[in-house]
């Protein structure tokens, strides 16, 4: 049986397309490849407009599990939601919570550099040097651990479709709420209207929190969850009480 045989057309070439980005990544040089297709804050100097939708298809080349937790939940709720909404609303959903994912990260983090700097964009008070991933600042006007903060923001760039799937996440829990989920470490199935806000609740106390170490884009899963609700609202699908009608 051919791969993918039975899986509808825009998961199935969603799920080609990160494969064949994370190939050329493996291939082509993860630092280089990350930096050129991965997002960057909007003000950084390697920003480039392409970025906002090649992210959605990168993923952290030093973990496989990254890009395999992704797509085993892409093709496992995708597949029942694109047989729902239809190809070509189930695509135009996959992006739009991409896109709202990355808006809401980037908000954040302009928070955060419009609190330490009084603006939102570079107004002078540090330089980046994006090579060499160093930032040159007054210590009178900005603290070492502003200045770490304001160089983690200018110079990672975010990859990884974990945005749109978190809005896959909250669509599956909204059209199927009484699906039971086998999740790991958890001995008995559990139903997607239980689970799943558990996950958001837990992705919004790990965003707040920010923990030491944490690389994770809390915010950016959170955004895909809100874009998400938004346009299961606004688009009036039915709720499917029975996950096998």
């Amino acid at each position: 049986m051919m791969p993918f045989a039975n899986t509808p057309t825009v998961v199935k070439n969603l799920l080609i397309i990160n494969i064949i980005f994370y190939v050329a990544t493996m291939m082509f040089g993860g630092p280089m490849m990350t930096q050129v297709l991965g997002v960057h804050y909007f003000d950084a100097p390697n920003f480039k407009i392409w970025q906002v939708i090649t992210y959605m298809f990168m993923h952290d080349y030093s973990s496989l599990f990254h890009i395999l937790f992704n797509m085993f939940a892409l093709y496992t709720f995708g597949s029942s939601l694109e047989y729902i909404m239809g190809s070509k609303r189930f695509l135009n959903f996959y992006l739009i919570t991409g896109l709202g994912a990355l808006g809401l990260q980037l908000l954040v983090q302009s928070i955060e550099v419009y609190n330490i700097t009084g603006s939102a964009v570079n107004n002078g008070s540090f330089i980046i040097d994006s090579f060499k991933r160093s930032i040159s600042f007054n210590p009178q006007l900005i603290s070492e651990e502003q200045a770490s903060t304001l160089l983690g923001i200018y110079t990672t760039p975010m990859v990884g479709a974990s945005g749109a799937i978190f809005g896959l996440l909250i669509a599956f829990g909204m059209l199927f709420p009484n699906a039971e989920l086998f999740i790991m470490f958890i001995p008995v199935p559990v139903k997607a209207k239980y689970i799943i806000p558990v996950y958001v609740v837990l992705e919004l106390f790990l965003g707040v929190k920010q923990f030491s170490g944490d690389s994770v884009a809390h915010f950016a899963h959170l955004g895909g969850a809100l874009f998400g609700f938004i346009l299961i609202k606004m688009w009036h699908f039915k709720r499917r009480d029975n996950f096998y009608e």
